[in-house]
């Protein structure tokens, strides 16, 4: 096998009797439909827009979802979809642009609406009788997000539901098994949207709900087992929850086969490293390697402040730090990494995922041709919520499972401007203080991501009568479901009071301390 050849050591796909999948038309939601549906224990895989019919038929669906979109069906070059696949019997729901699109394919009319409707709205059932609002009131709570609308169907379509502007606001074909929403019930501003969901894939599609992840547990574990026989694994560690649920994986599947590579770079959090060790010398007797680069990495890193030179810098620094600590292993065959479903569908590189390539994540396509191992991905079709879940099953310490997203290049997109040893120092000490007072406060898990950003600027403060000049720090603290939108965790002001006390009374050279709230979009989650 070539050098950085993916080897789905197991793909999900293989170990389920039924699943569901989402044609992905460019829904900011698309994700979110697929996590909504594997919540209702059915598996849930998302695939092109323009997937053949006959491909659809291999795999062999329960059933089909059609994601929302940007563009509007009667633009030039608007993404459509095979319109075989209303042809296969296999019942398919089609959600705001993937009802429109529906709808238009099977002889109705899509215009721009003459009230567009964006957030909260009011939907009458008008189809009580109808399988999907089986069990729902007549009238209910929705979000909208749409500027067209279908303005007439064919006559083999039976309306179920409208809104004040918006007359066909459900519809479901008289023949065909389809249905559409124009409305997301993906989303948690649809309350009702999860038994609406539910309806569909359970009385319509006929799923019974077997995903379960402690059975893919058990049976990736036979197929590591069955896969990698009596070769050695190697696992990059970084003490997220990603790569330690790979690392109890292959340890629960191979045992002494498995050896960890931990590169401290000098840009982890207080104490990470050492927690890493206990955690995985003593919970799974791992043949773990530190590498101590904090002197490479810093040198390297000298007088850049450019972010993305910092991120390239530190990129290649690892690979190099990393790659000669596994040259060390010499029985080594296979490269374990923690890649992630939402990693796979936004770097292109699922076989029927979304042609559009996002982003490049490190995990999917920042490794070096020369890395002469086979990869194994075990992860590579969960999201995280179900990484958790996994970790959880394995027996990894709560600590771990729910500790809060930490970026690649570790602290210095959190060290803006020039890295230097005092300034990390004063960053971790810091960061420290914001994550135990949130623990502290019993929040930690209602929080999605907290930490400190030391900023690159100074302000006049007043210390002891003493007149001071000294760096400001900003604290950051959002909640989120999918990272992929935000917004800013709303703290008690006597929790960020002591927070900010603490940092200025215990950390030396910070005078000033603000709490960042803007949310994703238009801010970022991190500030570099």
């Amino acid at each position: 096998m070539a050098a950085g050849t993916v080897e789905k050591v197991p793909a999900v796909s293989r170990l389920v009797d039924e699943k569901v999948v989402v044609l992905d038309f460019g829904s900011q939601y698309a994700q979110l439909i697929a996590r909504r549906v594997r919540e209702q224990n059915v598996f849930c895989e998302i695939v092109r827009h323009d997937i053949t019919a006959d491909r659809l038929r291999e795999i062999n669906p329960k059933g089909i979802i059609l994601s929302g979109g940007p563009s509007s069906v009667y633009e030039k070059g608007a993404p459509k979809c095979d319109a075989g696949l209303f042809q296969l019997g296999i019942p398919v729901l089609g959600i705001c642009y993937g009802m429109q699109l529906a709808c238009e394919s099977l002889g109705g009319k899509v215009e721009s609406a003459p009230a567009r409707e964006y957030g909260r709205a009011q939907i009458r059932v008008t189809n009580a009788a109808s399988e999907l609002f089986a069990g729902v009131p007549g009238e209910i709570e929705v979000w909208m997000s749409h500027g067209d609308q279908v303005a007439r169907v064919a006559g083999d379509f039976q309306p179920l539901a409208a809104t004040g502007t918006c007359p066909i606001a459900a519809v479901r074909h008289s023949t065909l098994p389809f249905y559409g929403l124009q409305f997301h019930p993906e989303v948690t501003h649809t309350p009702l949207g999860k038994q609406i969901l539910g309806n569909f894939l359970k009385r319509i599609c006929g799923c019974r709900g077997t995903w379960k992840i402690e059975d893919f547990a058990k049976e990736t574990i036979e197929r590591l087992r069955e896969k990698i026989g009596d070769k050695r694994v190697i696992c990059g560690l970084s003490g997220g929850v990603d790569s330690s649920v790979v690392a109890a994986l292959l340890s629960r599947a191979i045992g002494e086969q498995l050896s960890c590579i931990l590169v401290d770079n000098g840009l982890l959090r207080k104490n990470e490293e050492a927690a890493v060790v206990r955690e995985f010398s003593g919970h799974f007797k791992t043949d773990l390697h530190v590498v101590k680069a904090e002197d490479r990495f810093l040198d390297r890193l000298a007088g850049i402040t450019d972010p993305q030179e910092k991120r390239r810098r530190i990129g290649h620094m690892f690979i190099d730090c990393f790659g000669d600590e596994a040259a060390k292993i010499k029985d080594a065959v296979f490269l374990a990494q923690g890649t992630l479903y939402p990693d796979v569908i936004e770097s292109g590189a699922a076989a029927d995922g979304p042609a559009a390539t996002i982003k490049l994540h490190h995990n999917v396509g920042g490794l070096p041709e020369d890395l002469q191992f086979q990869l194994v991905e075990p992860l590579r079709d969960l999201f995280k919520d179900e990484v958790r879940a996994l970790g959880l099953e394995l027996g990894l310490p709560e600590e771990i499972v729910w500790r809060h997203p930490f970026p690649g290049p570790g602290l210095a997109v959190r060290c803006l401007g020039e890295i230097t040893r005092p300034r990390l120092e004063k960053l971790r000490d810091a960061d420290a203080i914001v994550v135990g007072e949130i623990k502290a406060a019993g929040l930690y898990r209602e929080t999605s991501q907290a930490f400190a950003v030391l900023l690159p600027v100074q302000s006049v403060g007043v210390m002891g009568d003493a007149r001071t000049y000294e760096e400001a720090i900003a604290v950051r603290c959002v909640n989120t479901e999918d990272f992929m939108t935000a917004d800013w965790s709303r703290l008690p002001f006597d929790l960020l009071a002591r927070i900010s006390t603490r940092i200025i009374n215990e950390v030396k050279g910070v005078n000033r301390v603000v709490y960042d709230i803007s949310s994703k979009p238009p801010a970022t989650i991190e500030w570099e």
